[in-house]
């Protein structure tokens, strides 16, 4: 009995690596008959795994999709990988419940020997400053999404832009991708009243049914996603990720002190109290600004452009002093 199940376990193993396997391969990879893998196919069957067989010079099998949720099989290094992705999506996420019920289920059965390589990987979410709370995302919400994303089907739906509105504006989209940033998630689409891409939080969307019709998906500017997304989140418009305005200066504070509140920018070490830092933003004043918030002198390297930013800055500052009335 113990080699009957050792053999059914490996038989699923091989089944769930690739879409088809005939029957040949199957008996020689577990060097028994023909004869005794239609046997063992058929008690898979009995246990709820909906294997499909297809006709050949030897006959073959697939495991299909099923209407309910066999048992999965998963060797050592799944198991711990799928675990690590449920921490990490248990800690801070929008699916955070759902994410934490079922890595509870899968440290249920896990063997000792593999609750002892989870126990020693402790996975802490750290937001990134500025980022408050992920919104809650309704599960429904984001499979009615993906469903009209994979049949190209054109959203209807009510959007609160402002997160306070319990109605909204309604919207008419072509849905593209679902993209998560900072544990938001946001759906891509082309606005097909504002005829431009479009990224809208999916915590804010309610969607309308019935959907609407069918579409041709349109290309994506550069046809990159992530790019197009970060993009568009920096103001420009989705066909470069480089900021409008970038600039160098040297600040006269160790690389260790700037690096964590540079952003995207660069730190380059040049001593031990000075580094060269070179940033971005989408208007000169705008980074002259954010460049001010460090609390040392600054070199401006470059551009131009750059230093007359600081000049103007340095007048609305000095004006700003002269109206200040006396207390």
């Amino acid at each position: 009995m113990h080699k009957t199940s050792s053999r059914l376990l490996a038989l699923l193993s091989l089944l769930q690596t690739r879409r088809d396997w005939s029957g040949e391969d199957l008996a020689e990879r577990l060097d028994i008959t023909p004869r005794t893998v239609r046997r063992d196919i058929d008690r898979l069957r009995e246990l709820g795994y909906p294997i499909m067989a297809f006709k050949g010079p030897s006959g073959g099998y697939s495991l299909d999709a099923g209407t309910q949720l066999p048992p999965l099989l998963f060797d050592d290094d799944q198991a711990v990988a799928l675990a690590l992705a449920l921490q990490t999506a248990a800690t801070g996420t929008a699916l955070a419940e759902d994410a934490a019920r079922a890595l509870a289920t899968i440290q249920q059965v896990m063997p000792p020997r593999l609750r002892h390589r989870m126990d020693t990987m402790r996975i802490t979410s750290v937001h990134p400053p500025g980022i408050g709370e992920a919104p809650q995302v309704d599960a429904q919400v984001l499979t009615d999404l993906s469903t009209a994303i994979h049949t190209h089907e054109e959203l209807r739906f009510d959007y609160a832009a402002d997160g306070t509105a319990t109605a909204g504006q309604r919207r008419r989209a072509e849905p593209h991708h679902l993209v998560t940033r900072h544990g938001r998630w946001y759906l891509l689409a082309w606005d097909l009243d504002r005829e431009d891409w479009r990224t809208f939080r999916v915590d804010r969307i309610r969607p309308r049914t019935p959907t609407g019709p069918r579409f041709m998906p349109r290309e994506l500017p550069d046809g990159d996603v992530a790019a197009f997304v970060m993009s568009r989140f920096r103001g420009l418009d989705g066909t470069t990720t480089e900021w409008p305005c970038q600039g160098e200066v040297v600040l006269n504070l160790p690389a260790t002190a700037v690096a964590p509140f540079a952003q995207d920018g660069i730190v380059e070490e040049l001593g031990t109290d000075r580094c060269r830092l070179t940033l971005g933003s989408w208007s000169w004043t705008g980074l002259a600004a954010t460049i001010g918030r460090f609390d040392t002198d600054i070199e401006v390297i470059g551009p131009p452009e750059l230093n007359d930013a600081f000049a103007h800055l340095a007048t609305r500052y000095v004006n700003a002093v002269r109206n200040t009335t006396p207390s």
